[in-house]
């Protein structure tokens, strides 16, 4: 499977799992019932979508005007962080007013969704790969022209 196609299975089976797994975190951590974290978790996952289009968007028009094009592991590294820095701030507040906890709580457990999100996004991608297969790009130039 290759192209849009692959985009919008891959996109509609992470955000869904994502929003499934995170309900069931959010729930855990705070005592909550699901009926309350899974609403939560879909509204988070709105957020992170808006975000990272406009932190995206912003790094895109920073980047192009650098004196050293390219992405180098610093710069990644930097991405990385600015992004899921960005991310806390909007989104602990959130969780503190949905779930009726402090701003430390609601902290405390955005921190583990995003340590959980590191491992989740990993193995996802793994895992996808192996039943989509490779998109054309990770298949070398040999690949794309057969």
């Amino acid at each position: 499977m290759q192209g849009i196609q692959r985009k919008v299975v891959y996109f509609s089976l992470y955000e869904g799992l994502a929003i499934v797994s995170s309900s069931i975190g959010l729930s855990w951590m705070s005592g909550e019932h699901l009926a309350s974290s899974g609403p939560l978790a879909m509204s988070m996952s709105a957020v992170a979508l808006v975000w990272n289009f406009f932190f995206t968007l912003g790094v895109e028009r920073w980047e192009s005007r650098q004196a050293t094009s390219g992405r180098s592991i610093k710069r990644r590294i930097a991405h990385a962080i600015g992004f899921e820095g960005g991310l806390i701030a909007l989104l602990a507040p959130l969780v503190a007013w949905w779930l009726g906890v402090s701003l430390w709580e609601a902290l405390v457990m955005d921190l583990v969704l995003s340590v959980y999100f590191l491992v989740y996004t990993f193995v996802f991608n793994w895992g996808f790969d192996r039943i989509f297969g490779l998109p054309t790009s990770a298949l070398g130039r040999q690949a794309q022209t057969a």
